[in-house]
């Protein structure tokens, strides 16, 4: 039984380095794009780097879930929960201005 403990410990452990990973290379790269899209003064930049950073929380976010399998004591219990809440706070936040970007997006378009 220690075994199977220890082998689930390993691959969240493994898991959640590897969301965090992506989610980190993620907003960096969406970081990096986003200068490059506002010095060229592209009107979808603004678009562009909301969605690649709700990417790259969806993916932290990812990480802390997991993190909720290895915890051991209730106070890390409500720390990974505050984090999940932020976490997910912001993602909301993120989509609602992608929601309101699109929606300027399409009245302003040319047709």
């Amino acid at each position: 039984m220690e075994g199977l403990h220890t082998a689930l410990s390993l691959l969240t452990g493994s898991a959640i380095l590897l969301f965090e990973y992506t989610g980190v290379g993620v907003i960096i790269a969406t970081g990096i794009m986003g200068i490059m899209r506002c010095l060229r003064r592209d009107p979808a930049t603004r678009l562009q780097l909301a969605k690649g950073m709700a990417l790259g929380l969806e993916f932290k976010l990812g990480s802390e879930i997991l993190r909720t399998v290895i915890v051991r004591e209730f106070r890390e219990i409500w720390l990974v929960g505050a984090i999940i809440l932020l976490r997910a706070s912001l993602t909301l936040l993120i989509h609602w201005e992608i929601t309101n970007e699109e929606r300027t997006a399409e009245t302003t378009s040319p047709e």
